[in-house]
């Protein structure tokens, strides 16, 4: 669990997938004065590596070129994925089959042990960690959690967050930034004209 997924108090049985979903940081507004950098915590081999590692996703081997580009498709598919309305996210076809093709890429398998049974990632190598994400994603949308997992629906923002609202309708990151902003932009639009 990462201080960011502390910090917004996601589930620890989602936060990698939170984590894995933000390590593209497209954000692109103006706080404060400030531009916010947009950056990839996944940027080259070392980097996804080193983010396994530290979530002791990692079960050694060498990160080929290859594998690091079957875990960029599967962070975009995901992100693909959240970006969809929870409702409309079984619906959506192309994002589905996106989707199924590359969490083939990360087979899993069932372990028994004393308190029940767990998915286990099923390949051995590099990459293995991220089976651990796909079972996230698995669990979570079996248990319905899932659906509180969204994309921020700011155009500037695109963040994943995780929706903790009582009715679970949130459609920003942050409501003081993400939809104070969406708001006073709509207020302007409507009372300054074109």
């Amino acid at each position: 669990m990462s201080k960011e997924s502390r910090k917004f108090e996601v589930p620890d049985e989602l936060a990698n997938l939170y984590d894995f979903a933000n390590t593209l940081d497209l954000r692109r507004f103006v706080h404060h004065g400030v531009q916010h950098p947009q950056s990839d915590q996944l940027g080259n081999t070392a980097g996804l590596a080193a983010w396994m590692s530290e979530r002791k996703l990692g079960s050694g081997g060498k990160m080929t070129p290859a594998m690091f580009e079957t875990a960029l498709q599967l962070r975009s598919s995901v992100r693909d994925y959240l970006q969809c309305n929870p409702d409309d996210r079984r619906r959506n076809k192309t994002v589905g089959r996106a989707l199924n093709r590359m969490t083939q890429h990360f087979p899993l398998a069932v372990e028994v042990h004393d308190a029940g049974m767990t998915l286990r990632p099923a390949r051995d190598d590099a990459l293995a960690g991220l089976s651990v994400v796909v079972a996230e994603l698995y669990n979570a949308a079996a248990n319905g959690t899932l659906d509180r997992l969204k994309m921020c629906a700011s155009d500037e923002c695109h963040r994943v967050f995780y929706d903790r609202s009582k009715p679970g309708t949130r459609r920003w990151c942050v409501s003081a930034l993400c939809g104070n902003r969406a708001k006073t932009r709509t207020y302007r639009e409507r009372h300054h004209g074109p």
